[in-house]
């Protein structure tokens, strides 16, 4: 966390304008200004401390989330990459390729055989009966239809049975218009009789809701100055001033804490400064100023008086034993060798095997090789 805070800039009034006062925009007055001091003082108290803790908290919750929790997270997310992409191998391997082959290598070619099969067993018989057996059935039968009935049904009703609906329609007109006109005589009488009952049934309505309208009126008015009066006073005069109190207050300690915390950053950030310093004068440089000017001359001292020497008389002593044991040991080489001798003889010298012009194996003589001589032992004379 940053300790250097700063407080907010206040805006500069626009000349030209008229600004209002802070106290008049937010409502206040004497009272909020003698309340506004002690409060922001005691919240003040109160919340340096809180603030210097907070400040320590979050520059050690930083330090263990850089140097801790982020290697670790990191560290756990490229395993867990690791263990996703051996999963999703190994169900790749488990459930998807078994299928794929399954479905690739056995399904499909056993499909296309049973389509195949299909093919040749019933689509080409059904298509065979469909066109040379069940078309020409049908042909038939469709003729035979419209000889036998479809013919005589026209007859039917061209020349019976349109005239004796024609007649009983001329009939059904006659009986509708006759019932249409006493219909219309018994409607005028019942909208009579209906308006006159209308009529009453109003009258009677207009007086109960007159009635009832009145009773509804003394009854409302006695309920709002019974409950509703008294209730709009008491939140008028009582609940709202108590209210406005209150926020006052909550807004005077919101402000006050606000104020607090920000002073308290720069209090905070003195403190740890000072502190800082003070350890960096009471630990840092006394450390510092005896590895400068005491430990480090000591060691330089030992070094070049003790550790130098030593190390060239360890380095002289090493050359001196490497050089004695090549001795012992090319004198043990040496007995070896010499027992040897004594047991078994001087081992047998070895020919050395020129390569060159000069190195023949056939001997050196002004005859050339004919078939009568030989070279080898088996056959010289």
């Amino acid at each position: 966390m940053d300790l250097e805070k700063r407080l907010p800039e206040e805006p500069e009034p626009v000349r030209g304008s008229e600004s209002v006062p802070e106290p008049a925009v937010r409502g206040g007055g004497c009272l909020v200004v003698a309340l506004r001091l002690p409060v922001r003082i005691v919240v003040l108290v109160l919340v340096v401390p809180v603030r210097i803790v907070w400040d320590a908290l979050v520059v050690c919750g930083r330090f263990v989330y850089d140097r801790a929790l982020r290697p670790v997270g990191r560290a756990l997310a490229w395993v867990g990459r690791g263990i996703g992409a051996v999963l999703v191998f190994l169900g790749k391997a488990v459930f998807v390729w078994p299928w794929v082959g399954l479905w690739r290598y056995v399904l499909t070619p056993l499909g296309l055989g049973l389509l195949w099969l299909g093919q040749v067993l019933v689509v080409a018989p059904a298509v065979w009966l469909y066109r040379w057996v069940l078309t020409p059935l049908g042909r038939g039968l469709a003729w035979l239809g419209r000889v036998l009935v479809v013919t005589p049904a026209r007859w039917l009703y061209a020349r019976v049975l349109t005239p004796l609906g024609h007649g009983i329609a001329w009939l059904a007109r006659g009986v509708e218009a006759g019932v249409a006109w006493v219909l219309c005589g018994v409607w005028w009488v019942l909208r009579g009789v209906g308006l006159g009952v209308w009529w009453v049934a109003r009258g009677v309505g207009l007086g109960v809701w007159w009635v009832v309208r009145g009773i509804g009126i003394v009854v409302g008015t006695l309920l709002r100055w019974i409950f509703v009066v008294p209730l709009v006073a008491l939140w008028r005069w009582v609940l709202a001033p108590i209210g406005r109190g209150i926020a006052l207050v909550a807004r005077e300690i919101g402000d006050a804490l606000g104020h607090a915390w920000r002073i308290a950053g720069h209090i905070s950030r003195a403190v740890w400064g000072f502190l800082a310093r003070l350890f960096r004068w009471t630990v840092v440089e006394p450390v510092r100023w005896v590895y400068r000017t005491v430990l480090t001359p000591v060691g330089h001292a030992a070094r070049d008086v003790l550790w130098r020497p030593v190390a060239q008389g360890a380095r002289a002593v090493g050359r001196a034993g490497r050089q004695a044991l090549d001795a012992v040991r090319e004198s043990a080489r040496q007995a070896r060798a010499d027992v040897r001798r004594l047991l078994w003889g001087a081992p047998r010298a070895k020919v050395p095997v020129t390569r060159g012009p000069g190195a023949r194996r056939e001997p050196d003589t002004g005859r050339g090789r004919t078939l009568g001589s030989s070279t080898t032992a088996l056959t010289k004379d």
